[in-house]
């Protein structure tokens, strides 16, 4: 999952934007380097290293579209296991942060107008997906994802809320196949749905639901012991 996050003074105003008005417009950040594009990476490394040692299976961070939002990557994780590796982190966040007098918000928009939202897209793969071939089974949970699109709507969401699409290297869509799966016929898909408050275990579950237990209808169903 690539949780991202926005960076706010405990004033309540984003962090490293001036005082009165707007930094640059947004896109050069995107895994930027430099003070006029990184802003804060001290404090988020510090809480790259205080994941890593508690054992949190963080894999990766970087800046992001709009100005002082950053994304980090956990994972790969078997299951609703995912939900404790992305969890703690946020928890940690608010842990290592106080020392610097920052805060994160996980709000999808937390900036009105046109600055990019917030988002927590989500892979996933199974055994037969990584393997030769796999291409034909990503398929197959797209179709099975495009039928209960509603259903995972009320899971969790930031792309549209109404219509369903799926495509390769296609940041826009509902479900994004990477462009090198595509080329090689294997490997994950990227649920764009999830928003950046999401509940991770409810996205999870919603996938394991859908994509490999075939469930249909508008909630999940309720298995006995």
């Amino acid at each position: 999952m690539e949780q991202e996050y926005t960076l706010m003074g405990t004033n309540g105003h984003l962090f490293g934007w001036p005082s009165n008005g707007f930094p640059g417009p947004q896109c050069p950040y995107y895994c930027g380097a430099g003070a006029d594009k990184a802003y804060g990476r001290d404090f988020v490394e510090a809480h790259y290293r205080a994941c890593l040692y508690a054992g949190v299976k963080i894999t990766g961070m970087n800046t992001e579209v709009t100005p002082t939002q950053w994304e980090f990557q956990v994972g790969p994780r078997e299951g609703v296991s995912m939900g404790d590796h992305l969890w703690v982190p946020c928890f940690i966040f608010h842990c290592v942060w106080e020392d610097f007098g920052v805060i994160a918000t996980f709000d999808p928009k937390p900036i009105p107008g046109n600055w990019n939202g917030a988002g927590c897209h989500t892979n996933f793969s199974t055994k037969a997906m990584q393997e030769e071939n796999g291409l034909k089974y990503i398929e197959e949970a797209i179709e099975k994802l495009s039928k209960q699109h509603q259903y995972h709507m009320r899971a969790y969401e930031t792309s549209n809320i109404n219509n369903f699409s799926a495509g390769v290297a296609n940041c826009s869509a509902s479900i994004r196949i990477p462009q090198t799966v595509g080329q090689e016929k294997k490997g994950d898909f990227e649920d764009r749905h999830p928003s950046a408050n999401c509940d991770p275990f409810a996205v999870t579950g919603a996938l394991l639901h859908t994509c490999l237990l075939s469930e249909t209808g508008d909630e999940p169903f309720q298995y006995k012991n």
